[in-house]
């Protein structure tokens, strides 16, 4: 099974392009969706949280609060502590959820992550794949999608890594300015030569 790791910043098409990978059998797991998982189903988590974020962190039904603590992490700028608490505790997840994919037969395994590279490249990946885009082309593409408005998705990208400059730790640079045909084409393009390399 060949492993692979996908990042970017935000609106850079990171999800866009997973998609396509999983319509051709890949399989993908998305780090946020596991660690808003986690955030649920991990009693030590949930603690934490509730310690270091105020009991607002989860609604009465048990669910996560994901607008108060969304709203904590950025606008307070506390978005460090948010990612100490559960980022430490995914990578043994994402093991696990691995192991079962390559179980199950997949022949493509991908893990999306925008802090991939946060730590240098990961040792397990076969291919580190990094998408960029222009800035006024991820905050269109994010205001689109989210219905913010540009500040907070500025915001946003400011308390992230300047992934221009990560562009040596990665196997693969897709430059997704273009449509979302154009990306497809290239998605395509790349995980036929994966499958084949």
């Amino acid at each position: 099974m060949v492993k692979v790791g996908v990042t970017g910043g935000i609106g850079s098409g990171k999800t866009a392009f997973c998609d396509i990978f999983q319509n051709h059998g890949a399989y993908v797991l998305n780090a946020d969706d596991l660690a808003k998982k986690m955030m649920v189903e991990d009693p030590a988590i949930k603690k934490e949280l509730v310690e270091t974020f105020g009991s607002d962190s989860y609604k009465e039904d048990g669910s996560l609060n994901r607008e108060y603590l969304a709203e904590q992490a950025f606008k307070n700028e506390r978005v460090e502590e948010l990612n100490r608490i559960v980022h430490p505790r995914i990578p043994s997840t994402a093991e696990k959820v691995m192991q079962k994919a390559e179980r199950e037969g997949y022949e493509v395994f991908v893990y999306e992550a925008a802090l991939l590279l946060q730590n240098l490249r990961p040792e397990h990946l076969d291919y580190v794949i990094l998408l960029l885009a222009d800035e006024d082309k991820r905050i269109q593409r994010v205001q689109e999608r989210d219905s913010v408005n540009k500040e907070l998705v500025v915001d946003r990208m400011q308390q992230q890594q300047n992934f221009e400059e990560l562009t040596h730790l990665a196997d693969i640079v897709i430059e997704n300015n273009g449509t979302l045909e154009e990306l497809e084409e290239k998605a395509e393009r790349v995980y036929y030569d994966i499958l084949t390399g």
